[in-house]
């Protein structure tokens, strides 16, 4: 007991990227612009799919979730990391540290479920299009919606009960920019059995599914694609799932480059710069993929605009 009373009044401290002050300052620039720009660009797509009656569709409710998960995310890893780069390093208590983690592991295991949903959303639409209202109806989008919320959360407390019941060593030095899985378990003391356990089985639902359901799904939204006749109808049935193919592309690569691939090799200032591109780059990019190659939402936006 008063080891775990100890746990929970410890103070984590985050040492950031470890470069140069004129760097530091230079990246507080720049990722306080993307900051800005994420949460703009995702606020318009959430903007302009709840006021526009032509983006009331299924596939656009989608991605106003994702919009929403974009801004969660960096929202939950920026604000602290700016701190870190002014001060070069920062401290966080255990508390802050778990709810940090927790927002963010929220955030990814969501997204992990929501482009699964957007592929089967693509798949209906594409190879079964005489049934798709029927099969994506308003209620339906919101359940799957709300679901993919529910476990998102529910996966992420999992890991942070688990991780509470750890006990820590001294030094307590996180040699990262925010509190994230690996690092935490590093500084573990007590046995980490559990823990590994549940990531084994987590990688297998967060990836290993999600991403054979997404392969099947485009699978066979491509032979339907180069089945059609029209080479008009192929190029606008193609271009309604290439936004998602390059955002799943994107997300899945980062998260796979982080996460499994093997360290040796890789410094731990590399790993950080991989960490950066799924927790700030990728909510930025997201709004400005589905807006530049877009037609209803630059008509939408055009609008709003007038």
């Amino acid at each position: 007991m008063q080891e775990k009373n100890m746990t929970l009044d410890m103070d984590f401290f985050l040492l950031g990227f470890q470069l140069s002050q004129k760097f530091n300052y230079f990246l507080f620039c720049l990722l306080l612009m993307i900051y800005c720009g994420t949460i703009y660009g995702n606020l318009l797509i959430i903007t302009l799919v709840s006021t526009s009656k032509n983006l009331h569709t299924p596939m656009y409710f989608f991605i106003s979730q994702l919009s929403i998960s974009d801004i969660l995310l960096p929202t939950d890893i920026v604000p602290n990391m700016l701190n870190i780069l002014l001060n070069n390093e920062g401290h966080i208590t255990f508390i802050s540290c778990m709810t940090q983690f927790y927002f963010f592991a929220a955030s990814e295991a969501f997204e992990c479920f929501l482009l699964t949903v957007m592929s089967y959303d693509r798949y209906v639409a594409i190879c079964n299009p005489l049934r798709y209202t029927s099969i994506m109806t308003s209620d339906r989008c919101v359940i799957l919606a709300a679901m993919c919320w529910v476990l998102g959360f529910s996966i992420a407390f999992m890991y942070c009960v688990t991780i509470s019941m750890l006990t820590f060593c001294r030094p307590n030095i996180i040699d990262h920019f925010f509190c994230d899985l690996v690092p935490l378990v590093e500084l573990a003391c007590s046995t980490t059995y559990t823990i590994e356990l549940e990531l084994f089985i987590m990688c297998f639902i967060l990836l290993f599914i999600p991403i054979s359901i997404i392969i099947i799904s485009y699978n066979n939204v491509m032979v339907t694609i180069f089945r059609i006749q029209s080479n008009v109808s192929r190029q606008k049935a193609f271009s309604t799932c290439s936004s998602h193919l390059i955002v799943v592309s994107i997300y899945y690569i980062t998260l796979l480059s982080v996460y499994l691939l093997p360290k040796g090799g890789q410094t731990l200032n590399l790993n950080k710069f991989l960490a950066l591109l799924y927790t700030v780059f990728t909510p930025m990019v997201n709004p400005i993929i589905y807006s530049l190659r877009n037609k209803d939402i630059k008509k939408s936006l055009k609008e709003m605009i007038s």
